[in-house]
């Protein structure tokens, strides 16, 4: 068993017993001293912020200020939010006493789980690993991190800030593909944190139940937005452009389609070009804030499936050549709702946007029901007169 569950050197089994034994010990230490820790890491982040935007900026292509925005900040929030709320999480909360227990007082008195392992991804690579252990720290708990090998360099910071932060029996890294993953999740963590597809999403929850953890999943989905031809149609496009584009398309709730009434649909895709060329200006290999696309694999996989759209008779309004290195994606589609689109099936994670053509009064959801998981459901109208029951 020792043999199976080492990697890279690393003997996992052993670093887990470390971590349970400091859990134990942390679950006796007074909750102030998580607030103490979690400012001290908040200011660390910010003092190693031009090396995060370094990292990103080496496997995304992010720029500086999209790092920031999408990367730094986020911690940075995450940790004042659990530093001004972690008294009121950590009191007890009175609740009635059944009747079995006539006569006395009952209250929940939340504890922290024990060991956790964050599993992170690769298109919020900062964000979506180091978020997590924030929450994972205010709780009182030690952490393992598997950061995503599909972005090295960002992975190889996050191993760095750790370690040079925290004690490896409170928080370390394991760096490592998808077999050091598996290797992981052979052992028995109390909680595991996972971002990403929901296929990987079932392994994870499948080897979970092995040891009975409990497991926070956040996977990917479809994210639709509705525009009723009551929209104000300038500011929806700006935003749709920058829900959309932001980190190349490569969010899990950026919009993947739009459910738009006909009557507006031209005069919004022209629109939705306009904001996408004041938001990045003319385009090319050297545009310094435009993004890229994760690795060749992902691009190509992206492109397959434009192809497929386009074939099956999408009307492509806005592309470029695509440029390979370094996966260079520029396209915004529009096409009518067909169900045997790959696009329709898969959470596709690039800079493409589909919009779907309704009929009037929103006749959209025989379209909308069947699709795959929804992560989220923007309507965009303008409400002229409302009635009050």
């Amino acid at each position: 068993m020792e043999k199976e569950i080492a990697t890279a050197g690393m003997d996992l089994k052993a670093l887990f017993e470390k971590q349970v034994v400091r859990s134990q010990r942390l679950r006796s230490e007074p909750w102030q001293n998580r607030k103490k820790l979690l400012k001290a890491f908040g200011k660390y982040i910010m003092q190693n912020r031009q090396a995060i935007r370094d990292a990103v900026k080496a496997d995304l292509g992010k720029h500086e200020a999209e790092s920031d925005i999408s990367e730094v900040l986020p911690i940075i929030t995450e940790i004042k939010h659990a530093v001004q709320n972690l008294a009121d999480w950590v009191a007890p909360e009175p609740i009635h006493a059944p009747l079995t227990f006539l006569g006395t007082t009952s209250e929940v008195q939340y504890e922290p789980k024990g060991v956790c392992l964050i599993i992170g991804p690769w298109n919020f690579p900062i964000n979506l690993t180091l978020g997590p252990l924030v929450s994972c720290l205010a709780a009182g708990n030690t952490a393992v991190i598997k950061p995503s090998e599909l972005t090295p360099n960002a992975s190889r910071l996050i191993s760095k800030l750790i370690t040079e932060f925290f004690d490896e029996d409170m928080v370390t890294v394991v760096e490592g593909d998808a077999q050091t993953a598996t290797q992981l999740l052979k052992l028995p963590f109390d909680h595991i944190f996972f971002t990403g597809s929901p296929s990987v999403g079932k392994i994870v929850m499948r080897a979970a139940s092995e040891h009975l953890s409990s497991v926070t999943l956040e996977l990917g989905g479809k994210s639709p937005t509705v525009i009723d031809s009551s929209a104000n149609l300038a500011d929806t496009a700006k935003r749709i452009a920058f829900g959309k584009f932001l980190n190349a398309g490569q969010a899990c709730v950026a919009p993947d389609y739009v459910l738009i009434d006909k009557t507006v649909e031209v005069e919004f895709i022209d629109l939705l070009k306009q904001a996408i060329h004041k938001l990045y200006g003319d385009i090319t290999l050297q545009t310094p804030h435009y993004g890229r696309i994760v690795n060749t694999k992902n691009f190509n996989r992206i492109d397959a499936l434009v192809h497929d759209a386009i074939q099956r008779g999408a009307k492509v309004e806005m592309n470029a050549p695509p440029m390979l290195p370094p996966d260079f994606f520029i396209p915004s589609s529009s096409a009518r709702y067909q169900p045997k689109l790959k696009l329709w099936k898969k959470k596709f994670l690039a800079r493409f946007c589909q919009s779907f053509l309704t009929k009037a009064k929103m006749k959209f959801f025989p379209l909308y029901l069947p699709g795959p998981n929804r992560l989220d459901f923007t309507f965009l109208v303008t409400v002229v007169n409302f009635r009050k029951n």
